[in-house]
């Protein structure tokens, strides 16, 4: 494979994730690689909420044009920012292997338990609230450093992060922060969290196929079954992280659950995926 040109979103987060794909490239394939950095319409919009927006759409858009004119020979996304729908004429081809998919508490050092958490997501909100009495929220928007620096500068005492994306930047504490993984009883994770998608045309997935991490993407199918038949965005309380025994999931209309997985689940993920949810009322 000659040189090969990878869409990604120019915030640090995503320029570390496509070079961790760029990696996998030179290993895998034998090829170099290309960064071409987009600043996409959620990146531009720093004052919307993603909530009352509706959130899809607003991450990839622009890196999937890039794919459609020819710009880019594919694209690299946080697969929780993909929304359930599939794009025509493209495909999400490969997973990198996951990170630790856990989402981090952050609190201003001596607070003890949070008064006002600092959070754009539903999914989080809810979850938060379960677990602290009397919480309020206020929202955030930005890069990683911005919303550390703003929590430990008092915007509010505490704020919920992805332990993968403070991984990739090498975050492992802040100054006048505290830092605590949530298990997936106390945080549902997103869909997708702690994997990095690579989406190319239709024509070309078998090629980009070849770097994909199996086990991440049999997860991550069933994940991402769930989130199709639901139309999950940013505006819906919803998560969801598969396991290989386990299905751990949260949704603001039924609350946490855990239900078993069967080879049936990574089989036939769609059909799994609806009879699921009409199990426990969701469909």
């Amino acid at each position: 494979m000659a040189k090969v040109i990878l869409a990604t979103r120019q915030s640090p987060l995503a320029v570390a994730q496509a070079g961790l794909v760029a990696a996998r490239v030179r290993a895998v394939l034998g090829a170099e690689a290309e960064l071409r950095k987009i600043v996409t319409t959620g990146d531009r919009r720093t004052e919307w909420s993603l909530e009352q927006k509706g959130g899809k759409g607003l991450f990839t858009a622009e890196l999937e044009e890039s794919l459609r004119r020819g710009e880019a020979d594919a694209a690299v996304h946080s697969t929780k920012d993909l929304p359930g729908e599939v794009t025509p004429g493209l495909v999400v081809a490969a997973y990198l292997p996951r990170a630790d998919p856990r989402d981090v508490l952050i609190r201003r050092a001596g607070t003890g338990d949070p008064a006002v958490a600092a959070t754009d997501s539903p999914r989080r909100r809810l979850q938060l609230a379960l677990q602290y009495s009397g919480l309020s929220f206020v929202g955030i928007r930005g890069n990683v450093d911005t919303r550390l620096r703003k929590i430990a500068a008092g915007a509010a005492d505490a704020t919920v992060l992805a332990a993968a994306g403070l991984s990739r930047l090498g975050i492992e504490s802040w100054p006048g922060l505290e830092f605590q993984e949530l298990d997936f009883d106390l945080m549902v994770p997103a869909v997708g969290q702690g994997a990095i998608a690579v989406q190319c045309r239709e024509a070309d997935a078998g090629r980009w196929a070849k770097i994909s991490d199996p086990a991440t993407a049999r997860a991550v199918g069933v994940e991402r079954a769930l989130q199709t038949v639901l139309g999950g965005g940013c505006h819906t309380a919803f998560g969801a992280h598969a396991t290989e025994d386990t299905l751990y999931l949260f949704h603001e209309k039924v609350g946490r659950r855990r239900v078993p997985l069967s080879s049936e689940a990574f089989a036939a993920p769609a059909e799994w995926a609806v009879k699921t949810l009409k199990g426990i009322g969701l469909y």
